[in-house]
């Protein structure tokens, strides 16, 4: 259909494996890129991720990409019983966690001494085949994940502020289009010279191919607390025609300069007439 990765979230709800469920895509397939959106970093210690990623990347020929977060959503610590730290604590986790993964990927023995991980003389292995190492994919909603994805990943995603733990009309606030204008201009002074080499993203976490497209935003605006217009710019929702889609994703990769867009996995056939008349194929 012309999709060019399949991604797996992390969670603890009704969804399968993330390891297992993109080695049987990627062992399905010659081309199709895997990925996780994303591993949540408190859930694995970074020496044992960075094995099964790496393994996923060898195994894969090359078709990983590695995405890492801070974790966020409340239900899946309360539930499992993981401690939910604050927001700072976790990212500066998650800021450990990246340089203990880069490390490993890279050729010798690693050490790392920090707050949260040691790490003596380990040779990371297997070496993943795409070096230095595979694209990382770090984001978020906040200016201080933000700034930190644009010093150190690949591709980075400007997301909700999650910082709510649940969503809620407030968390979905932080998705507007301004919002999203300001929260480039924090990725493009964090990332400085390095801009032009990063590749910025988002997800959509609602679609709709309609012919009526005003009166699912009307029935939305109340709960969202948000006017009709603002929900349709929503660079996080598509709602509309093909035509319309098409043209909504163009705009936004205009005043944005976002080119990486995923879609709900439930959508994929409906959207597959946008992504042909977007990549050609």
């Amino acid at each position: 259909m012309g999709y060019e990765t399949l991604y797996m979230p992390d969670h603890f709800d009704d969804q399968p494996g993330v390891i297992s469920t993109l080695m049987a895509a990627a062992g399905a397939t010659t081309k199709l890129r895997i990925g996780s959106l994303v591993f949540d970093n408190d859930y694995r210690h970074p020496v044992v991720l960075a094995k099964e990623v790496a393994t996923l990347d060898v195994l894969s020929g090359g078709r990983l990409d590695f995405g890492l977060g801070a974790g966020w959503q409340t239900d899946d610590y309360e539930r499992s019983g993981i401690q939910f730290d604050p927001p700072g604590t976790r990212i500066e986790r998650l800021q450990e966690a990246v340089q203990v993964i880069k490390g490993l990927f890279a050729p010798g023995k690693f050490s790392f001494a920090g707050k949260h991980y040691m790490v003596k003389e380990l040779d990371g292995h297997p070496k993943p085949v795409q070096q230095p190492h595979p694209p990382f994919l770090l984001g978020g909603g906040g200016r201080r994940m933000l700034s930190f994805a644009a010093r150190e990943a690949d591709i980075v995603h400007v997301n909700f502020n999650l910082s709510e733990g649940h969503v809620t009309p407030k968390l979905t606030r932080t998705g507007t289009a301004a919002a999203t204008d300001e929260k480039v201009k924090w990725v493009r002074q964090a990332a400085g010279d390095r801009f032009d080499q990063i590749e910025l993203g988002m997800t959509t976490f609602f679609a709709s191919v309609t012919d009526d497209r005003d009166s699912i935003a009307e029935a939305m605006a109340p709960r969202l607390e948000l006017e009709p217009r603002e929900i349709l710019d929503i660079p996080h929702l598509l709602i509309g025609t093909v035509d319309q889609i098409a043209e909504d994703l163009v705009a936004r990769r205009e005043r944005f300069g976002v080119s990486h867009i995923v879609v709900p996995g439930g959508m994929a056939d409906a959207l597959a007439p946008v992504v042909e008349r977007l990549t050609g194929r």
